[in-house]
């Protein structure tokens, strides 16, 4: 059996880690303007839907997914997902998002929301391909004053 480059090349995705959160956090920083603090990753270490992927020995993105309550129904909540400047564009952020809703399907999660900012194009286009619409819009959700959209997908 032969293996493409491609396929020897692809990331592995597991669990986050005590000792990937530096990485993390990095990759943080250097994704968003307002980044989240360092202790917000920590909280989620153990979380079977804090997924990172790990290339060459090297986390090269994350996901952060949990369950909320809503009304008696479990409600899934991607939190956030990054992938490093360096790696973007080769499907690292899909498979991440594709375990993460894996995982909350296997929870017994029905229904998953997020907040993306109205001009992140690339992540908004991700997030259809998986099945997610506009729900609402959320004024000033950002510090910097710009509004989120929010974003649901009904897992099957």
């Amino acid at each position: 059996m032969t293996t493409t480059a491609n396929e020897a090349d692809a990331p592995t995705i597991r669990p986050a880690e005590d000792a990937d959160l530096l990485a993390v956090f990095r990759i943080e920083k250097a994704s968003f303007s307002q980044p989240w603090p360092f202790s917000a990753f920590q909280r989620y270490v153990g979380e079977p839907t804090f997924l990172v992927a790990v290339g060459n020995s090297k986390i090269l993105g994350y996901v952060v997914a949990d369950i909320v309550p809503n009304h008696g129904r479990a409600l899934g909540h991607i939190k956030d997902l990054a992938v490093h400047p360096d790696r973007r564009g080769e499907g690292i952020g899909r498979v991440l998002l594709a375990r993460a809703l894996n995982g909350l399907r296997v929870r017994g999660v029905h229904s998953v929301k997020l907040e993306v900012r109205e001009s992140n194009e690339t992540a908004i286009s991700l997030y259809q391909e998986f099945g997610f619409h506009y729900f609402r819009t959320v004024p000033r959700y950002y510090g910097d004053g710009e509004s989120a959209l929010v974003m649901i997908v009904e897992l099957d």
